[in-house]
């Protein structure tokens, strides 16, 4: 049987991942466990740890980080530390192989680690563009790793391009994808109720996170998305920011605006009810990953502010738009008028826990694998 080890360090990648990991904690050829950090051991941030022992997943180690002040410099600093105590967790758990999803620190944390221990690492969402510190940090994270499960084809050809093993890259699609379509979600009525929202009105679901090379202007762009809304008649369902460099300001924006009118501000949804406001959704605006990949499998139109997306793959759905008064407002009436769309989704057909459990179970782990070199 095979130990693997997931590291998971927000609410949002435990919920990209949640019904894959529940596939491999099933499967009878593995063993799970998870390493836990950042935000999911925060009060301030849910505790949402306690999701992932609620879904009967191994906690391995749990390893507490600094989250405030919210700068690059704290960012920076807890690499430093999720290094030293990944290292020890994993010299302890001795997993076959360390499963990593996307671009943050801790990802990139993990890899460091296993790779000094001479652990495979298998990496989710490669190859992927974004413009903004994410991407580097994405491909570094790419070079470190030893197979390779991408999104889409387009992701898979990049990676080959950077010199990855085209044996190693899989196309398995987004993890995020599975099951969204065969959930039974609560109706509109039921999502606004839970909201405090007037089901006979429209409404936004904004999630909007600071980018590092512009966190002095976080503060001020999550004001005018919120005016932007509310101007258009829009009831806003607002979620607070991950822990980046930045993003007290956007909390302190969020805090000030709870209690206005059509404003309803939550430090967290637990997954099902994140995709069922998602889906219900007339408009969903600000910069998170999910706009650009899970709310097509909807048709909700997106509005994606700034770069923080830049240059990845985009569904039909999604519009790009700078975090200006004049370009957020063309962008909501714009999309308003346009309503929902066909739910299209070029990130993959929901199936790809299975395809990763499957690879993870049977792909050779050689001394070949581990001695990785780039192709030129």
């Amino acid at each position: 049987m095979r130990r693997v080890c997931y590291i998971s360090g927000t609410r949002a990648d435990f919920g990209l991942m949640r019904s894959t990991l529940l596939i491999l904690r099933d499967h009878m050829e593995l063993d799970l466990s998870v390493i836990v950090t950042g935000m999911h051991l925060s009060q301030a941030y849910g505790n949402t740890a306690d999701e992932i022992e609620a879904a009967g997943l191994r906690i391995a180690a749990r390893v507490p980080v600094p989250l405030e002040p919210a700068t690059g410099a704290t960012m920076a600093r807890n690499l430093g530390t999720m290094v030293t105590a990944f290292t020890d967790a994993l010299e302890s758990e001795r997993p076959d192989l360390v499963l990593l999803l996307g671009d943050r620190g801790e990802m990139l944390a993990g890899a460091l680690a296993a790779i000094h221990l001479n652990i495979p690492v298998a990496h989710i969402h490669g190859g992927e563009r974004s413009g903004t510190v994410d991407e580097p940090v994405r491909h570094a994270i790419s070079k470190l790793s030893h197979l390779h499960f991408t999104a889409t084809q387009e992701a898979a050809d990049r990676l080959v391009r950077m010199g990855e093993n085209p044996a190693n890259v899989h196309v398995t699609g987004a993890p995020g994808l599975d099951g969204l379509m065969d959930a039974e979600l609560p109706d509109l009525t039921e999502v606004t109720r839970l909201h405090g929202l007037d089901s006979e009105r429209r409404f936004a679901l904004m999630v909007y996170h600071p980018v590092l090379q512009e966190a002095v202007t976080a503060a001020d762009d999550a004001r005018r998305i919120l005016k932007g809304l509310t101007d258009a008649g829009l009831q806003v369902l607002a979620l607070m920011p991950n822990a980046d460099a930045g993003s007290d300001g956007v909390r302190a924006v969020l805090t000030e605006a709870k209690g206005t009118p059509d404003i309803t501000v939550r430090t967290h949804l637990a997954r099902p009810a994140f995709i069922a406001a998602m889906a219900h959704a007339d408009l969903m605006v600000g910069n998170s990953s999910a706009g650009i990949i899970e709310a097509a499998s909807f048709g909700t139109p997106v509005l994606n502010v700034g770069p923080r997306q830049n240059l990845r793959e985009r569904n039909a759905n999604v519009r790009d738009v700078e975090a200006t008064e004049d370009a957020l407002a063309i962008g909501i009436a714009d999309l308003l008028a346009k309503g929902r769309l066909a739910p299209i989704n070029i990130y993959g057909d929901g199936q790809a826990g299975p395809r990763i459990a499957r690879l993870l179970a049977s792909v050779p782990l050689d001394a070949t694998l581990l001695m990785k070199v780039n192709g030129y």
